[in-house]
């Protein structure tokens, strides 16, 4: 939804439809989360496939929704790296969920049963311990401060 846009309707769920709710949104997000990805590149190189023009739009859409945050890399500030917001974060427990279901109903899921069974066993420690290692700049399965390398 541009800036300009006016509200399809003041449902919780058109909100976040109008946020997030389009496959490559989700898709970035996800990669940030489970992945640690952070730049464009990282984003664009995602198995799926997102064309530049709609990476570069979706970004541009969760930044103004206050979702991510665009920074200058540290290494070379001439480049950007996105990060989730405490808005963004709130999001984690959407995606277990859209795991769990996927887990539940997809017989040729990728999603690890293990990681599944284990993030269903004690839902709000996961997910309290998977937003502080995205916070800190980690993700769920990648990285040396992985929440897997936690557990």
């Amino acid at each position: 939804m541009k800036k300009n846009q006016q509200r399809r309707s003041d449902c919780p769920i058109n909100y976040g439809l109008e946020a997030f709710g389009d496959m490559w949104s989700l898709l970035i997000i996800r990669d940030m989360v489970y992945f640690g990805k952070k730049t464009y590149g990282e984003f664009l190189a995602s198995e799926e496939g997102i064309a530049t023009n709609i990476l570069a739009s979706r970004l541009a859409l969760l930044e103004q929704k206050g979702i991510i945050a665009k920074h200058p890399l540290e290494e070379d500030r001439r480049k950007e790296m996105y990060t989730l917001t405490e808005k963004g974060l709130d999001l984690i427990p959407i995606l277990l969920e859209i795991a769990n279901w996927s887990a539940h109903h997809d017989p040729q899921t990728g999603a690890p049963a293990d990681w599944i069974a284990l993030v269903n066993l004690n839902k709000e420690r996961m997910t309290k311990l998977i937003r502080e290692t995205v916070r800190e700049g980690g993700a769920i399965f990648v990285g040396p401060q992985s929440v897997v390398s936690k557990l």
